[in-house]
């Protein structure tokens, strides 16, 4: 069997996964010597670059009621005051205020069935950031920071994990500062501390000077601390310098594509989004606060819905009249659901044991709902889906192994997920 680098590149763009890609090639290019082992991996990594696969992830910090999402239950006494409204998947309704993503909702797999047990807010967010619980021996990397490290453009010079917003998440854990998410705290305008302080030219001798003091530093016995100094102040110089940087302002989008996107944190942090991904970043999380509705939960969904609802769908829709919803992967979700039963204070407590999302771009077959709950919104019904299950198909969606290892401090390899696997019906 003989395969061509031109077959390879071209099988890699109808969406092979990894696994099979170095399959395929392991009787051809390895076997017959032309193909090492690391010119493979560099191929596919260029590849994946080239393609410029990418993940917007909708986080809403403090677990979002499924009752008041997308899994209500209006014939149950648990399921409130809540309404419901018809969707573009004929059959298939969600809770009322959620009428932009209704509409878009046959661009959209709906997930009724995530489950897990962790039920505190650190814990299940630095799970749900990582794939991993939290442990005292190692601190993890978080999944945008796997990715980036992955199939990010090594040659960006604006970050390759952004995010809007905080969510008590992970950073890059032991793949170190230079996979460290880039903050942004105010969407829509350039970020603090970004102009360039003197002109160019002086501006690189006090780089080199700062580089000459460091060396000394560094030959002293501080090698790591000079390091991580290094890659920080080194991304911060290139991203004051770089011609990118104005994707970090909206001033130049329509007020046309604003207002569909909504004045509003969120909004902003959605549009900006996509300008970032645009621009070759790899993945960038915004963040919604305020879920955490133990009390009033009626009235404050509804309030968050105004914000999140409208800029979730007007994502949806510019991602796929930019041609970029294919490449793009849109998770909404966050660290867990809502007890069905309503509090005595009209809210909802924590419930990890069934809880939903969606999931929009990247290959996912949109129309559909996978897994369902019982009648009371207790349990799981059909179609269980775990987080390593969750990270398995994001990984997917985007071409990145989920068995690759890094090592740890420990000197012990660590998948980027471990357990699960692929939900096959969100991709056929």
């Amino acid at each position: 069997m003989s395969t061509s680098i031109h077959e390879l590149i071209q099988w890699g763009r109808r969406g092979f996964s990894r696994r099979r890609f170095l399959h395929t090639v392991s009787a051809s290019g390895l076997a017959a010597g032309t193909l090492g082992f690391r010119d493979l991996m560099s191929l596919q990594a260029a590849e994946l670059r080239k393609r410029h696969k990418a993940v917007i992830m909708l986080w809403m910090n403090g677990g979002p009621s499924q009752l008041e999402t997308f899994d209500p239950k209006p014939t149950h006494e648990n399921g409130g005051e809540t309404s419901v409204i018809s969707t573009a998947i004929p059959g298939v309704q969600i809770a009322e205020p959620w009428t932009g993503i209704a509409s878009v909702l046959d661009r959209c797999a709906v997930i009724r069935s995530f489950t897990n047990k962790e039920g505190n807010h650190r814990r299940a967010t630095y799970q749900l950031h990582t794939g991993y619980v939290p442990s005292g021996s190692v601190k993890h990397p978080s999944l945008g920071s796997n990715v980036a490290q992955q199939i990010g453009d090594e040659n960006l010079d604006i970050p390759s994990v952004v995010s809007i917003g905080r969510a008590d998440g992970a950073g890059a854990g032991f793949l170190g500062v230079e996979f460290d998410p880039f903050f942004i705290n105010n969407p829509g305008q350039r970020p603090d501390n970004t102009q360039m302080p003197v002109a160019g030219d002086r501006y690189q001798r006090r780089l080199n000077l700062f580089d000459s003091l460091q060396q000394g530093f560094s030959q002293r016995g501080a090698e790591q601390v000079v390091e991580n100094h290094n890659a920080i102040y080194g991304k911060a110089a290139d991203l004051i310098r770089s011609p990118r940087l104005s994707a970090f302002e909206l001033s130049g989008e329509p007020d046309s594509l604003k207002k569909k996107y909504g004045e509003t944190q969120f909004g902003r942090g959605c549009l900006l989004a996509r300008r970032l991904v645009e621009e070759g970043v790899s993945y960038v999380e915004v963040v919604s606060n305020g879920w955490d509705t133990h009390d009033d939960n009626f009235d404050r969904i509804a309030n968050l819905a105004g914000q999140v609802d409208p800029a979730t769908a007007a994502l949806i829709l510019d991602l796929e009249e930019r041609g970029m919803l294919d490449d793009t992967l849109v998770v909404w979700m966050g660290e867990f659901g809502r007890t069905p039963r309503v509090n005595g204070r009209g809210g909802r407590d924590h419930f990890p044991r069934v809880f939903n999302g969606l999931m929009a771009g990247g290959g996912v077959r949109g129309g559909q709902v996978i897994g369902a709950s019982t009648a009371d919104g207790n349990d799981v019904l059909d179609r269980p889906v775990s987080v390593p299950d969750l990270f398995h198909s994001i990984c997917h969606a985007i071409g990145v192994d989920p068995e690759f290892e890094n090592m740890s401090p420990l000197g012990r390899p660590m998948k980027i997920v471990e357990g699960g696997s692929v939900v096959h019906e969100l991709f056929s």
